[in-house]
């Protein structure tokens, strides 16, 4: 697990100097080695910080040449299946200096091509590669998103970096804030791919290839760049070739997606470092325990937090499953204050806004981790998989309001207006009156969703000078034709929440500890087996994730883990009246507010009122708002200017 960053441009922009400078700042990623590539000539420039995997030793070290001298990669990630693409590329004549995965992503794409060669791939990856002879520069990232990767284009210079806060080292970079982007932002707690915080910047979206000459620059932007990328791997495609293919015998479908979860967990077990397990006590991260206990002959190392507060604290189960499975069980309790000193550090560890307050305990999680093991498996994907969130549910149950028809939803939810407003401003019965209207207002499932993920339904209101906000493509698209709600619910998460906010919040928080997550059911040959599977594998008797459930009790006793589903969350909403109170106050004072210009302070402290009076739980909302107005605060007042940037964000 590394870090990348390069520059494709003229000669004159290209600073070893500013290069290093920016690999400075990605040396959590890689604290283990650093390398320079650079053909001035060419205008090319890469950089690489090391977290050594496989192979320890100098061979496996980057920027490396394949042993043709055409290409030259740096490359954030690992291929689980490059030892047979070894075989296989041993057979047709290549020979290896050591035994690493990047020298077989080499040999692979000099023998089959850039595209072939990223189709064979089973991993996760983001990686930039020169070609020497058609001198053009190759972009990619893996199929579900796993690792990121960063484009910025300004006149004719290309920067591009696993991290944002990498590309600040550059004068080149000009970072001013999106305003649609940041109304984004507020509305889902992340901003959503292509997009990023900043104008001229995006991500290159998962499962997609770039590639880019110099010459092309000139007549080009970076939406430009990103509209010509190459999909390799749809998750809609996927989910409408699964729904094609059913899988309707449950037997047989336990049996294989078993195999499929052994093979995958297998796979992620292959490292020359020590190597454990993240353990919450929910059924995926106790599947993925149980399946590498199975293969490992000594006890495997998991890890989970325990907190103090008993709504929050998972830690008893986690602990119980551990001794039942044999594991060599670390805990860290975690206080209040513990979590809190965290939150200051927050704007650093994601160089772009991220309001998800479970990246607390993720994060502290994986520091204990890191203490002893330099790979860690966990169990993120089961959810959007496997049907596991709550939302589900409660969406399932709010959708009948959608049959009332079209011509009635009006003066309906008009009518509830009228008794909200009789009702009171405050109280359960104005609360509940006041989401049913919501609801009736809706005009199909994708609607009603998007208001349910939503944390400022308007959120373009917040943010002077945001235009009418230009929804994300996944809710802007046709509906895939999948058969039922669930399975489009699913599809919308996996195209979204799955990249923006949870593998974003894992990455961050995992390479800030300088530790690797791998991910076996994000293995993208489980996620398209998982499209074959009828909705009621996966969703029924009011649970999520059955047939998880079914593989894990083939292992755990069901008293270990039949429980209702918790989030890894923090009790955000108590912390905001208590211990962070005068920290979130500063930070949304109305005065500071209207000398910013990014948010219009009226509503904030409007919320923010009815919060501290326990009239309603404004929390997750807030805490978007404080999250953006931290980051602004580090990265305006010192984070950018710091690196070489021009430090100015407007």
């Amino acid at each position: 697990m590394c870090g990348i960053l390069g520059i494709l441009g003229s000669p004159a922009e290209l600073s070893e100097e500013e290069l290093r400078r920016g690999l400075a700042r990605l040396a959590h990623r890689g604290p283990d080695a650093e390398g320079v590539f650079l053909d001035r000539e060419a205008g090319i420039m890469l950089g690489h910080r090391r977290l050594a995997i496989l192979d320890l030793s100098a061979a496996g070290e980057q920027p490396m040449q394949s042993s043709c001298g055409r290409f030259v990669i740096v490359y954030n990630g690992e291929i689980y299946n490059f030892r047979e693409l070894r075989h296989e590329l041993e057979g047709l004549g290549h020979r290896f200096r050591g035994h690493c995965d990047t020298e077989v992503v080499l040999a692979a794409i000099g023998q089959w091509g850039v595209e072939a060669a990223v189709r064979r791939f089973l991993g996760m990856f983001a990686f930039a590669l020169w070609d020497r002879v058609e001198r053009r520069l190759w972009l990619g990232r893996d199929r579900l998103g796993k690792k990121p990767l960063y484009m910025a284009l300004f006149g004719e210079t290309l920067l591009f970096a696993s991290e944002l806060k990498a590309l600040h080292a550059f004068s080149a970079f000009r970072p001013i804030v999106d305003r649609d982007s940041l109304a984004l932002f507020l509305r889902y707690r992340y901003v959503p791919d292509p997009r990023s915080i900043y104008r001229e910047v995006v991500k290159l979206p998962p499962g997609h290839l770039l590639a880019v000459t110099p010459g092309e620059l000139a007549r080009s932007t970076v939406s430009g760049l990103l509209a010509r990328a190459l999909r390799y791997w749809s998750a809609r495609e996927v989910a409408l070739a699964g729904r094609r293919r059913p899988v309707t015998d449950e037997t047989k479908a336990r049996e294989r997606l078993d195999a499929l979860l052994e093979e995958a967990v297998a796979c992620r077990m292959v490292a020359d470092v020590p190597l454990g397990a993240l353990l919450s006590g929910g059924i995926d991260s106790s599947l993925v325990i149980a399946l590498m206990q199975a293969r490992s002959s000594r006890p495997v190392r998991s890890f989970t937090i325990a907190f103090d507060d008993p709504a929050y604290d998972e830690s008893a189960f986690a602990a119980a499953i551990a001794r039942h499975l044999g594991t060599e069980h670390r805990e860290l309790r975690v206080t209040a204050a513990d979590a809190l000193d965290l939150v200051p550090s927050l704007p650093v560890m994601f160089d772009e806004p991220l309001g998800d307050a479970s990246a607390i305990p993720t994060a502290l999680v994986c520091r204990l981790a890191r203490s002893e093991v330099t790979v860690a498996l966990s169990g993120d994907g089961g959810d959007e998989t496997f049907g596991g969130y709550n939302r589900y549910f409660r969406t399932l149950r709010e959708a009948r309001a959608l049959r009332i028809p079209g011509w009635l939803r009006t003066p309906a939810a008009k009518g509830l207006d009228l008794l909200t407003a009789l009702s009171g401003a405050a109280g359960l019965r104005a609360k509940g009156l006041a989401k049913r209207a919501d609801r009736i207002r809706h005009r199909d499932l994708a609607a009603l969703y998007r208001h349910r993920l939503s944390h400022w339904e308007r959120a373009e209101s917040l943010v002077p000078g945001a235009g009418p906000v230009e929804e994300m493509p996944v809710f802007a698209s046709p509906a895939p034709p999948l058969g039922d709600s669930a399975h489009y619910m699913m599809w919308l998460d996996s195209e979204s929440y799955l990249p923006g906010d949870v593998l974003v919040k894992v990455d961050r928080a995992s390479m800030a500890a300088s530790l690797e997550i791998r991910s076996p059911l994000l293995d993208h040959r489980v996620v398209e087996f998982a499209w074959r599977l009828p909705v009621a594998f996966k969703i029924g008797d009011g649970v999520g994730k059955r047939i998880l459930r079914r593989l894990l009790g083939r292992r755990l006793p069901a008293e270990l883990f039949e429980r209702p589903k918790r989030g890894f969350n923090v009790p955000l909403a108590a912390w905001l009246r208590g211990p962070l109170r005068d920290w979130a106050e500063s930070l949304i004072e109305e005065r500071r507010l209207r000398e910013e210009g990014f948010l219009d302070p009226q509503p904030i402290r409007a919320c923010w009122q009815e919060h501290l009076a326990g009239r309603r739980n404004w929390g997750h909302a807030l805490w978007d708002v404080l999250m953006f107005q931290a980051w602004l605060e580090h990265w305006q007042d010192g984070g950018g200017a710091a690196a070489g940037g021009s430090g100015s964000l407007t």
